[in-house]
Order: structure tokens, then C-alpha cells, then sequence
């Protein structure tokens, strides 16, 4: 085991050993301590692959992926937790999806330029001027209806590459991008519809079991339309669709938003979801 791995797992059996709670509370004591390893001028760089980056081995992953799966099940709005599952469950997925980049041009172009969908990189104010219909004027209109923010979307922390490290930012920036591609709110139906997708489209677990599992948490009235209409077009829309992450969204925020379903291969939704009240998973 190298170095940079024992002083992790010391900090946090050391943290798992003093902090009370639940297994996710460990994080922050592990992050700690990796932090003060580096002020003492330790030669261990942890955060080498990337910025933020905290080392863990396989046993590591496993605790933290059982840990916050249980967080995750019992509020799916947790998510840090819903964060810390994907980048511990998703290495093979990520692999996949980096691998469907780089054979596309489009898709090659963004993991070279590693574009970031934040408020300080998006335009709001052209974006504001675009005709209805266009996808920057949609996906903003979606952003201000159900007061999300793309600032909301934390850094990833336990993907030990840092290409995949991104291909993993880069989805979960994404994410409100495909509600708005796929016409879906934020309440409760909507994400599960939208994890249905992911899971095809993505292969991610934690998509998987979004999917799987999200259904459980809905009404008998909400999950007709589920199972008959909007669960089967989820699937088979991220089935035949093309690789989402490959799409440059910052440059087509001029391109109307039926064009662009047409282009990727998504069908237009069977119903049309009213606008939640409550706020998604940031990190979905």
C-alpha cells in the first residue's frame, strides 16, 4: 500500500474511531487530516491528480459506498451522499462514457477543453434574449422555475482519475441539462424519469439504483403514469440516444430544443410534468 493510502487510512480509522454518528460524518475528519498531512510539508502530495482529490483503496470505497447508499435511500434530497455513492460505485461506467467521448468529435473537443457549466461561465443575459424554444432560453427557464443553480454541483473528491474525475463533474453538470432536454421537473416523478434514462444512457450504479429504487418512494397515483407512459420512453430514449455527454451544450444554447432532441435521438415526453416546488439532489 503506498504511502499516500496508509496516512489515509489512518485518518480515517482515526476519525471513524472519534467521530460519532453515521459513516458519512467520518468524511470530514478524513479530509482534515489529509489537509494537515499537506500543511506539515509532507511530501505525499494527495491532492496530485487533481485538485481536491482524497486517495482511497478499495476497502475505503467500499465502506463509504455502503455508507452513504444507506444516507442516499433514506433521503435522496442528501446530496453529498448521492455524490460520494456515484464516484465510489462508477469506475467501469466512467470508463464507458469517457470511451464514448473520445469516438466522438464533439465529445473529444470538451474532454480537451474541459468546458464547466457554472454561473460565472454561462451568459445569462444573451441567454435571456434567445427566442423561446432555444435551448439556452429553456434550460434557464428551468433553472429559475424549480431555483436550482449549476453552483450547487460539488467537486469530486474520490475518483482516482483525473480524467474520469471529470467525465463524473461533467455529468452531474449536465443533469439539469437533461431535465430540461427531456422535459422534466425537479419533483419526485420527474428525477426518477430522468434516472430511468440515465440508467440506460450511463450505466452508472448509481443511476441503476436510482431507478430501481426511486419508484418505491412514489404514490400509486404517480407511479400509473410511471410504469405505463413516461418509464418506458426513459428507457428507451437513453437507450437509442447519443452519448449526452458528448454534446457541447455551451456552444448550442441558439439551437432550438426540438432540433436537438432530434438530433440525439430523444423523443419528445408522453406527458407534461408540472413544475416541482422542492428543489432536486444537486448531485444526482
Amino acid at each position: 500500500m503506498s504511502l499516500i493510502n496508509v496516512r489515509t487510512l489512518r485518518a480515517f480509522t482515526t476519525a471513524r474511531r472519534t467521530t460519532r454518528g453515521p459513516l458519512w460524518a467520518v468524511l470530514p475528519a478524513v479530509s482534515l487530516g489529509r489537509r494537515q498531512h499537506t500543511d506539515l510539508g509532507s511530501e505525499s502530495q494527495y491532492d496530485r491528480l487533481y485538485q481536491g482529490h482524497i486517495p482511497t483503496n478499495p476497502f475505503q470505497k467500499a465502506l463509504l459506498a455502503v455508507g452513504s447508499g444507506v444516507a442516499a435511500l433514506q433521503d435522496p434530497y442528501r446530496h453529498d451522499m448521492v455524490a460520494v455513492l456515484g464516484e465510489t460505485t462508477g469506475h467501469l461506467a466512467l470508463r464507458s462514457m469517457r470511451d464514448q467521448m473520445k469516438s466522438d468529435p464533439e465529445g473529444c473537443s470538451i474532454l480537451l477543453e474541459r468546458p464547466r457549466i457554472r454561473l460565472s461561465t454561462l451568459d445569462l443575459s444573451h441567454m435571456r434574449t434567445l427566442p423561446e424554444g432555444a435551448l439556452g432560453r429553456e434550460y434557464l427557464r428551468f433553472l429559475e422555475d424549480n431555483q436550482v443553480t449549476p453552483d450547487s454541483r460539488a467537486d469530486v473528491k474520490f475518483v482516482d482519475s483525473e480524467e474520469l474525475a471529470y467525465v463524473m463533474q461533467r455529468y452531474r453538470e449536465v443533469h439539469d441539462l437533461l431535465h430540461t432536454l427531456l422535459g422534466m421537473p425537479t419533483n419526485m416523478l420527474g428525477e426518477v424519469a430522468v434516472k430511468w434514462f440515465e440508467a440506460a444512457q450511463t450505466g452508472l450504479p448509481m443511476c441503476i439504483l436510482g431507478a430501481a429504487l426511486g419508484p418505491l418512494r412514489l404514490s400509486s397515483r404517480r407511479l400509473q403514469p410511471l410504469v405505463t407512459s413516461l418509464g418506458p420512453w426513459a428507457l428507451r430514449s437513453g437507450r437509442r440516444a447519443r452519448c449526452v455527454l458528448s454534446v457541447f451544450y455551451e456552444r448550442r444554447w441558439e439551437q432550438s430544443l426540438e432540433s436537438l432532441r432530434e438530433e440525439l435521438g430523444i423523443e419528445p415526453p408522453p406527458l407534461t410534468l408540472r413544475t416541482a416546488r422542492r428543489a432536486s439532489p444537486p448531485d444526482s
